[in-house]
């Protein structure tokens, strides 16, 4: 076993195929500190639920405190990378080379001052989304169970702060966040899509909302809801054109519909009903359903030919 050769061939793969994050070279954000900023952001907007911390009023400001230093110093970094990697300002794009690394950092850490600055907001925002969770499901007892257990609202909070750097112009770090909460929960919602107050996902599993996507308020959506593209065979010659619905205020949404298209639109208080596939506008208060949807029972009892033919099978 040559140990030495593995090694040189892996080495002469970095070389051939790149994907090495190399400090002075093609210097990229890192997920493990992105993943543990976005842990600590968590914590910041619901202390003492993700954390086994004592927490009174007395260490309640210290503990706040040096959470907020940790974020600030590390996400600066992280920032810093994903600027030197795309871009520095906010109408130039260039490349590492001619980078100032100091004018980054200042860049980096006034947008991530800037974030711990809306984190009041995002509270306020997330709590809404809370208490829709658990005015929308008869099955939840507080908000506080929804704020420890529920995958939608764990998938929306992580969104809210992914969107919040978004809007920022942070590259690369918010798909992080998001991708990293879609692997936890299922649920996939682009950092660039447009979410307003107290929205509800129940269930979650299986929920895509596309980058250009627009949510009003009250929205209520289940299980295995697509807001998608018509297509994207185009590719990236799609990009920044809307590709995704625009769904109203006090929509609801049954699990496994399907609504695509950037033109289209589900009006306020519409209602859209389980597997529907809706490629068109739909107007305020319609209700959409399938049509004739037909089953077959059976009854359990089998003939003698079945029985034989259950035999031939396991035979």
């Amino acid at each position: 076993m040559d140990i030495d050769k593995m090694v040189s061939d892996i080495l002469s793969s970095y070389e051939e195929y790149g994907g090495a994050n190399l400090m002075g070279r093609n210097i990229f954000p890192n997920r493990e500190n992105v993943i543990s900023v976005l842990h600590d952001l968590q914590s910041l907007i619901f202390p003492g639920y993700r954390t086994a911390e004592f927490l009174d009023k007395q260490t309640l400001r210290y503990v706040t405190g040096e959470r907020v230093h940790r974020i600030i110093h590390t996400l600066t970094h992280e920032i810093q990378k994903s600027f030197l990697y795309v871009k520095c300002d906010d109408s130039n794009p260039i490349k590492f080379r001619d980078v100032q690394m100091s004018h980054c950092f200042s860049l980096a850490e006034k947008t991530a001052a800037s974030l711990i600055c809306d984190v009041p907001e995002l509270r306020r925002m997330i709590r809404l989304d809370a208490q829709a969770a658990f005015e929308g499901d008869p099955a939840a007892k507080s908000t506080e169970e929804v704020i420890v257990s529920y995958p939608g609202l764990e998938a929306i909070s992580v969104y809210r702060i992914a969107h919040n750097l978004h809007v920022k112009g942070v590259p690369v770090i918010p798909r992080i966040m998001s991708e990293h909460a879609h692997g936890k929960t299922g649920i996939d919602i682009h950092p660039g899509a447009t979410i307003g107050e107290s929205f509800f996902i129940d269930h979650g599993t299986g929920v895509v909302i596309g980058e250009t996507a627009v949510i009003g308020e009250h929205v209520k959506i289940y299980q295995g809801v697509t807001l998608g593209a018509l297509s994207t065979r185009a590719g990236q010659k799609l990009k920044g054109i809307k590709r995704h619905p625009t769904i109203e205020d006090y929509v609801t949404i049954y699990a496994g519909a399907s609504i695509l298209g950037g033109e289209t639109v589900i009006g306020k208080n519409a209602v859209i009903g389980s597997n529907a596939f809706i490629t068109t506008s739909i107007a305020p208060g319609a209700k959409v359903s399938i049509k004739n949807q037909e089953l077959d029972i059976k009854t359990g009892k089998k003939t003698e030919v079945e029985q034989k033919e259950d035999w031939f099978y396991i035979i």
